[in-house]
């Protein structure tokens, strides 16, 4: 049909063109994600190169190269607690081009102890988290012979109030907040032992200078035969497969008690959902893979391949809890 012809209302002339508008914008983020990736795509990481968030962050990337036919490069922009590579990619054009792995610190634990330029829920498109694992309750077997599980712990402390020290890997960190929120719910006073990373903190467990540390499970797997500690519990929902033999805090005698931390790939937040759909398969299928499986377990991180919606709602999860956490330890961004 002739729309310009004598005869057509104008009327049906506008309504025509209108839904031409309207069909165009529908189909253009479908066509943008069907045409996803055209050139490599930026993967950037808040740690140096080394650690678990790097490893995970390069499993990932040659994943997704693989699966979607372009470069995924691994960009390592530190600073800041991480706040430098989570503003960039906050501020970055959401057009799937600029992906962020982050872990539980960036999203759950800055915005309560820094400044930062962003916001955790508004700024993000959550994707999937690749992989998670508990923290570790371990003490020194030097320091505390007797004490074989974690009631025995609390019940030594208790009769030594604000006499036993613990260890973390700094003021704020996750290895902190962990332990304030076993403190809490058990109702110790305890001295805190800031050390500048969890390798110190490790080292004077080790030692016998200091008699716990609640860390990472990483700082632990290469020391989990060693005679100089003992396992007592760890922070997840269930036991860590590193680790089968050792309860977790909950089931020793404080249910819901859960802490873990995680690494997650994100986008800005207004990336097309079908690019974030595609990008959640790959993760997906990728936490299924046995090799990846076994490439992950060896750094002690279990893989997850989370949905979209169920990574939303763990970043809202953990915003509540440690923010009460950090709260509670009396942390301000004027005392780091």
């Amino acid at each position: 049909m002739n729309l310009n012809k004598p005869g057509v209302p104008l009327i049906r002339t506008v309504a025509g063109r209108a839904a031409l508008v309207l069909m165009s914008a529908l189909l253009a983020p479908a066509a943008l994600a069907q045409n996803w990736p055209q050139k490599s795509v930026r993967v950037l990481v808040p740690f140096a190169a080394g650690g678990n968030t790097d490893a995970i962050a390069r499993i990932a990337a040659e994943r997704l190269s693989q699966a979607l036919g372009q470069q995924f490069v691994v960009e390592n922009r530190t600073g800041a607690g991480g706040a430098i590579a989570a503003e960039a990619v906050a501020r970055a054009p959401a057009d799937g081009y600029t992906l962020f792995v982050s872990s539980v610190a960036q999203l759950a634990v800055l915005p309560f102890i820094q400044k930062v330029a962003y916001d955790s829920l508004a700024d993000f498109a959550p994707v999937s988290i690749v992989g998670s694992n508990p923290l570790v309750l371990g003490i020194s077997t030097t320091v505390l012979p007797e004490v074989k599980t974690l009631r025995a712990l609390i019940e030594h402390v208790r009769a030594r109030p604000g006499a036993v020290p613990y260890a973390s890997g700094g003021t704020g960190s996750l290895s902190h907040l962990v332990m304030v929120m076993l403190i809490q719910r058990a109702g110790l006073s305890m001295e805190h032992v800031n050390y500048k990373g969890g390798a110190p903190a490790m080292v004077d467990l080790l030692g016998g200078q200091v008699p716990m540390y609640f860390g990472n499970l990483a700082d632990y797997v290469p020391h989990a035969r060693s005679d100089r500690l003992r396992l007592l519990a760890t922070s997840g929902d269930r036991r860590a497969s590193s680790f089968p033999d050792v309860p977790t805090v909950a089931e020793s005698g404080f249910p819901g008690f859960r802490v873990v931390t995680w690494n997650g790939l994100l986008a800005p937040s207004a990336t097309p959902p079908a690019v974030i759909e595609r990008l959640s398969r790959v993760m997906i299928d990728m936490a299924r893979d046995p090799a990846v499986i076994r490439r992950l377990r060896e750094i002690g991180v279990d893989a997850i391949g989370s949905t979209p919606a169920e990574f939303s709602e763990a970043i809202r999860s953990d915003l509540r809890n440690l923010g009460d956490a950090v709260r509670a330890a009396g942390i301000r961004a004027d005392s780091q």
